[in-house]
């Protein structure tokens, strides 16, 4: 355990990790279509800002500003030869935030899906795709991240090219999936599923777990589908803010700090060590998140319907794996706050 997520994991029940990363750029005037990426030379101090906010909120560990760092999504924008320097410069910002927080501050460097389809259903390779994976994990490496942190996947086939490529870098890693079509991921798999995958790899991660999805309450029961398995790896919950909401041209997130705290609690009790946001949380939902997880003594494992009752309803009327979840429940008024 010489890495210092690891080592922390090691020392403490629950580590708190960051929030959305695309929100609080759309709010420093990102646009529409712009790669996020660019902004790691273009406007440094924007990104330095993004990372502050985590850190000064209390989050154990933050991800670097290059989820689609990857030469397949940067060839959209005619930046397929900058896969280095971007993915560097972005560590690098993150290096210096988490160096001058005067505490221990993982950097973790976002690597998400190359947005192309593998094969049999699509033509990527899985050759070509840990060479896209690995290319952008040398560069999270050399501007100096403590951690490669693959999330938002769907296919197990992309998630084991991207194992694939973090052994290559020589560096420690987690991954995420996102279930976000009643409980199963886009390529239909589900938390049973993914936890054997998980167990199943040459070099599996230090953590696995779920990110962005549907809402909160989805997303909690996949933490639990993935604690039913009994696996005994650091389980990850960062789930969006709530429901978006099309408004006066922007989307917003309706998840109040109130009820983010609320869902820290039970990422908690329902047995995640790292617990986070995604979609829609800013820096005053980590806030509320990290005062709960501090303050409020660790509960039993929370059921299905405690957590429709605090969070809101589900989506859909099972996790993809049964019916146990019983009949979908409508989003009710008793959303704290």
């Amino acid at each position: 355990m010489s890495d210092l997520l690891s080592k922390l994991l090691a020392e403490r029940d629950w580590l708190m990790a960051d929030g959305a990363t695309g929100t609080n750029l759309f709010n420093m005037g990102l646009s529409s279509g712009e790669p996020p990426e660019l902004w790691n030379v273009d406007r440094p101090d924007n990104i330095r800002t993004l990372y502050r906010g985590a850190v000064d909120a209390g989050s154990d560990i933050f991800l670097t500003n290059s989820f689609g760092g990857n030469a397949a999504r940067l060839k959209l924008h005619d930046a397929q030869d900058r896969v280095a320097e971007l993915n560097r410069v972005a560590a690098e910002l993150g290096r210096e935030v988490a160096d001058a927080a005067g505490r221990p501050v993982v950097v973790a460097g976002s690597m998400g899906p190359t947005g192309e389809i593998m094969q049999p259903m699509g033509n990527l390779t899985h050759e070509l795709a840990v060479e896209m994976f690995h290319e952008q994990a040398e560069g999270l490496k050399a501007g100096g991240v403590d951690v490669l942190w693959v999330e938002t996947i769907s296919a197990p086939e992309e998630y084991k090219a991207a194992a694939e490529a973090a052994a290559l870098a020589g560096m420690p890693w987690c991954g995420t999936m996102s279930f976000d079509t009643a409980g199963r991921t886009m390529m239909g798999v589900t938390s049973a599923a993914f936890a054997a995958l998980v167990e199943g790899l040459p070099n599996p991660p230090l953590a696995f777990g779920a990110n962005c999805g549907v809402g909160a309450s989805d997303l909690m029961r996949t933490v639990l589908g993935f604690a039913a398995q009994g696996t005994e790896r650091p389980i990850i919950a960062k789930g969006n803010a709530g429901i978006p909401k099309f408004h006066d041209g922007h989307i917003h997130y309706d998840g109040t700090p109130e009820l983010m705290a609320e869902y820290a609690v039970l990422a908690r009790d329902a047995g995640a060590r790292i617990i986070g946001g995604c979609c829609g949380t800013m820096p005053e939902h980590l806030a509320a998140m990290h005062k709960a997880l501090v303050e409020r003594p660790r509960g039993p494992r929370p059921t299905l319907d405690q957590i429709a009752e605090t969070l809101g309803g589900f989506s859909s009327a099972s996790d993809g794996t049964g019916d146990e979840a019983g009949p979908a429940r409508e989003r009710r008024g008793r959303r704290r706050g």
